[in-house]
């Protein structure tokens, strides 16, 4: 059997506990005073009692302690997968949906986030998600926003001329003479 971790020099029990009381986070305080019961001379299977935990994660919080101090023992987030796309993957999709879908070589006249997963997968070969695609578009600060679309070839001036005009549904009253008041 292998002898147990030291803890670091610079604190002590009294110290753990102050620390204890003054944070606002309840796991970091649990393992503070778990430490702290070790730095009074108790027993790694106490302190990990007194946590209600293992005594393989004792170890790890003092690892942890040894390592960053009290800040060690506070739940940090988890990395997370990476993201599939990389920076200049992201810069090239970001200037195709400001540059727009060319209809006679991407087929389709706007971009939707299939259409979009199929160009990166034709482009980089990486194979994305519609709803990964729209969480990655949506942190590049672009919305689903869709223009009506227009043919190519409409002419302005004869859509305008096309309107039908109507008159106004109300009508001014005439003035009132001044003797009818």
């Amino acid at each position: 059997m292998s002898s147990a971790i030291s803890l670091r020099p610079d604190y002590d029990g009294a110290k753990l506990r102050l620390l204890a009381r003054q944070t606002k986070d309840a796991n970091q305080a649990r393992r503070l005073l778990a430490l702290a019961s070790i730095y009074d001379g108790g027993s790694r299977a106490d302190a990990a009692r007194l946590g209600s935990v293992t005594v393989q994660i004792v170890r790890d919080w003092v690892v942890r302690f040894n390592a960053r101090g009290a800040d060690g023992l506070i739940n940090g987030k988890a990395p997370g997968k990476p993201s599939l796309l990389n920076d200049e993957q992201r810069t090239a999709l970001a200037q195709a949906i400001e540059r727009g879908p060319t209809p006679y070589l991407d087929g389709v006249v706007r971009w939707r986030l299939c259409d979009l997963a199929q160009w990166i997968w034709e482009e980089f070969r990486v194979s994305v998600s519609e709803e990964t695609l729209g969480r990655e578009v949506r942190a590049m600060g672009h919305r689903k926003l869709s223009a009506r679309p227009s043919h190519h070839a409409q002419d302005a001036e004869v859509a305008e001329a096309f309107k039908k005009t109507s008159p106004p549904l109300w009508q001014k009253s005439p003035p009132v003479p001044p003797s009818a008041k």
